[in-house]
């Protein structure tokens, strides 16, 4: 099975509900598809989303480093040399992991299908069924109690908050929806690097003396300030999960060594996809480190691939993956099936995709 072609397309899926954070609101997935021909016919699909103030990574960016770095190393490679193709993405461009993760998903898409199975058996088959959260979006308190009444009467047993956009309302957020769905449904909270490390320690501690009984916080301090991370892991109780700290297997070695977080989140367009997410599993699993895995807003088509991971690794205990189903529409046939917090991975080859509609193609 011999790539022959590489293909770039655009896809937009609006959201039911503007999805709002501590550093920005969007209101449809505006993403970048990658199609991989071969030579037998089989295709392999993946999917990046430009996201700028996370990964850096803009639209035009993924674009050009597919087209002008990535595609021309692939072109005639059987998809058989998986480690070698994986070495030559690496190579190809420095950074720009959101195109390497588009590349690499589809290139995993292939490998299932050129072996006849699907990719969560191929790299360890741990489940075929996960059970994710569902974030709700940084409102007025009121708002957020009535989404979160919401997604409880949906299903969902795990919510994750949205906070550090206005720290004076954070505390009145988590008690508004503490006091609308009780205490029997997991918070988890996520700051998106929003507040300063005094600040995280003061308002974390807070919540721990009211008794909110928070989960866990993920990145309550900006990613590069590693020391803030460690200070606020070493004076909260509340267990620390770092995610836009964490890229690189690398950094996931240097946060765990230096015990800067408790749990690391693992996203497909951080580590350039799937072949550096294994590294941060078997990292997390020599230091006994759970992880997560997370997404950005991104339509079925990496999301389905990071459910293969999280069903392929036990190390993987907390999903994060409610991307399609904050959309209004699903365009892509096959993959994952989403059925709100629940999601079941089909046992076809690859990620097993079938078609995707509405594809505006380079």
């Amino acid at each position: 099975m011999k790539i022959t072609d590489i293909k770039i397309g655009f896809i937009s899926v609006p959201l039911k509900t503007p999805f709002k954070t501590a550093l920005r609101t969007v209101e449809a997935v505006n993403d970048i598809i990658v199609k991989i021909e071969t030579d037998t016919g089989h295709v392999g699909y993946g999917e990046a989303p430009p996201t700028g103030v996370i990964t850096g990574d803009t639209t035009g960016a993924i674009v050009g480093a597919i087209e002008d770095h990535i595609k021309k190393n692939l072109i005639g490679r059987e998809i058989e040399e998986m480690e070698e193709m994986m070495k030559v993405i690496d190579r190809s461009i420095v950074k720009n992991n959101s195109a390497k993760a588009a590349v690499d998903i589809a290139i995993y898409d292939l490998y299932g299908q050129l072996y006849h199975a699907p990719i969560y058996k191929l790299l360890g088959g741990y489940r075929k069924e996960i059970t994710t959260d569902i974030t709700i979006s940084v409102n007025d308190p009121e708002e957020m109690a009535r989404d979160s009444i919401d997604a409880v009467n949906r299903g969902y047993k795990t919510l994750k908050i949205k906070v550090g956009k206005n720290t004076a309302l954070d505390i009145q957020r988590i008690k508004a929806i503490r006091e609308a769905i009780g205490y029997d449904i997991d918070i988890r909270i996520d700051a998106n690097q929003g507040w300063k490390p005094k600040e995280a320690i003061q308002i974390l501690r807070k919540m721990e003396d009211i008794g909110f009984n928070i989960e866990f916080i993920e990145q309550p301090v900006a990613a590069h300030d590693i020391e803030g991370l460690k200070l606020v892991t070493d004076h909260t109780n509340i267990p620390v999960l770092a995610d836009e700290s964490v890229f690189s297997p690398k950094d996931a070695m240097h946060i765990i060594q230096t015990r800067a977080a408790d749990l690391i989140n693992i996203k497909l367009m951080k580590t350039g996809g799937i072949y550096n997410a294994l590294k941060i599993c078997s990292i997390a699993e020599m230091y006994g480190i759970e992880c997560m895995i997370g997404c950005m807003l991104e339509s079925k088509v990496s999301v389905t691939a990071a459910a293969h991971l999280a069903g392929a690794k036990s190390i993987i205990t907390k999903i994060d993956l409610d991307g399609p189903v904050l959309c209004k529409e699903d365009p892509i046939t096959g993959g994952a099936i989403f059925d709100e917090y629940k999601i079941t991975l089909t046992d076809e080859p690859g990620f097993g995709f079938k078609n995707i509609d509405k594809i505006k193609w380079k």
